[in-house]
């Protein structure tokens, strides 16, 4: 593999350094760095930052290629920026097996745009009936860290209880999708004005915070880890800062489209701002802004979830819900969270690449921009401007909330162990 050298980029938005990739590494960082023998990107203006990781993917193989396969999913995210993606357990066989776990690890190595980190499934075929096979799937050769029901609720709390119990032994992590089952059914939005006034079910914000309590109170029971799949409510936010407080190891995550989109969009009926959980008010939007920016929200999950278009072109009632994200996450981020002052890029970093890294165990990645370090990285030209084009999307799904909408920055290179996965914004 041949030299990289990353010419006159800010580092995490700091000054200006040379940046020189020797095979999968980071071989030097500074200023004047000798060009000799390598290829060089001109990067002056532009943010260099640790490639990505996102915590909360979707990729649908097995079983729904329709919607995404790890290969188009993984080019997706290496348009985003990202170097790895942990792989959300609910497809078809679920994944609740080393069979199918290590099916999905082998692929995204096929395939090499990103790392593919299987989540595995809290309980058999999602069912919160039985535990799925969580040892044997740590075990096995996708070495599975992070386990998951989500799309639904662990809401039987002997069986959470079970779960962080048994993945406290070795070091693993139970990700909740924290939705009382009894109080949405039939919700379609946000219980709130908007919805009394279009007549639509109600998703009451308790919804969320009960099991959220419930579970931190569970860990801090067991000694165990629990991650909270993308809270989404200014109540949400007091209970994990409560808990926080009290020294329980929980950590939290919110999503893009938490961090900008409001429930006053579904007075469009139009199914692509139909999301689980669903768009809260604006209220919420700016608690989980400030959460995140003081650390109450450790971090920035997209919960790219993409459906084919006859799922979402129909009436509302009837639309999947879910949104894609990947190639969206980072310029959401920038306009909500760099732009208002409230982050600054090493904190994107942070929020974005180091601690869903430590969160998820991902080796190699979330490591600092600096000499010996494996050369996972992404570059960005944070002046770009632009409306976003779901035609020009990597995902095989066009689902996005943020068609025609203008959006700042642009991801132009991604490096995944020195390898480039993205060239002047064009996959490789």
């Amino acid at each position: 593999m041949s030299k990289i050298l990353i010419r006159g980029a800010k580092v995490l938005g700091g000054e200006p350094q040379d940046v020189l990739i020797d095979g999968a590494v980071i071989a030097a960082v500074g200023t004047g760095l000798p060009d000799e023998g390598a290829e060089v990107v001109e990067a002056e203006g532009k943010v260099l930052l640790p490639g990505l990781v996102d915590l909360h993917t979707h990729l649908r193989e097995p079983g729904r290629e329709d919607s995404e396969t790890v290969l188009t999913g993984t080019r997706a995210a290496a348009s985003g920026g990202y170097t790895a993606v942990f792989a959300m357990a609910n497809t078809f066989p679920v994944a609740d097996t080393a069979g199918v776990v290590e099916q999905v690890y082998r692929l995204g190595q096929e395939h090499g745009y990103c790392d593919v980190q299987p989540i595995g499934a809290v309980t058999v075929g999602l069912e919160g009936k039985k535990l799925a096979e969580l040892g044997a799937m740590h075990e096995s050769a996708a070495g599975v860290t992070v386990f998951s029901d989500d799309g639904k609720c662990v809401d039987d709390a002997v069986m959470m209880r079970r779960a962080l119990e048994y993945v406290k032994a070795f070091g693993g992590v139970v990700a909740q999708h924290a939705q009382e089952p009894r109080l949405t059914e039939g919700a379609q939005m946000n219980e709130g004005v908007v919805s009394a006034e279009l007549g639509l079910g109600g998703w009451p914000a308790v919804a969320e915070e009960s099991i959220i309590a419930r579970d931190v109170l569970l860990a801090e029971h067991v000694g165990s880890r629990v991650h909270i799949c993308h809270l989404s409510t200014a109540g949400s936010v007091e209970i994990v800062r409560w808990a926080k407080s009290r020294g329980i190891d929980v950590t939290a995550e919110v999503t893009p489209h938490h961090l900008l989109l409001t429930d006053e969009l579904v007075r469009t009926y139009n199914p692509v701002y139909k999301v689980n959980p669903p768009l809260r008010t604006e209220r919420d939007v700016t608690a989980l802004r400030e959460a995140l920016a003081d650390g109450t929200i450790d971090i920035v999950a997209t919960d790219h979830a993409p459906h084919p278009h006859e799922d979402k072109d129909c009436e509302w009632a009837a639309a999947a819900m879910g949104m894609v994200g990947l190639e969206t996450a980072l310029s959401v981020v920038q306009q909500t969270m760099v732009e208002t002052g409230l982050l600054d890029w090493a904190g994107v970093a942070d929020r974005m690449s180091f601690k869903p890294a430590r969160i998820g165990q991902a080796a190699g990645h979330g490591r600092p921009v600096s000499a010996g370090e494996p050369a996972n990285l992404t570059l960005v030209d944070t002046a770009y401007r632009g409306s976003v084009d779901p035609a020009g999307f990597a995902s095989r799904s066009r689902n996005t909330p943020y068609e025609g909408r203008e959006l700042p920055g642009r991801v132009t290179h991604t490096w995944l162990r020195g390898k480039a996965t993205l060239v002047d914004g064009k996959l490789a």
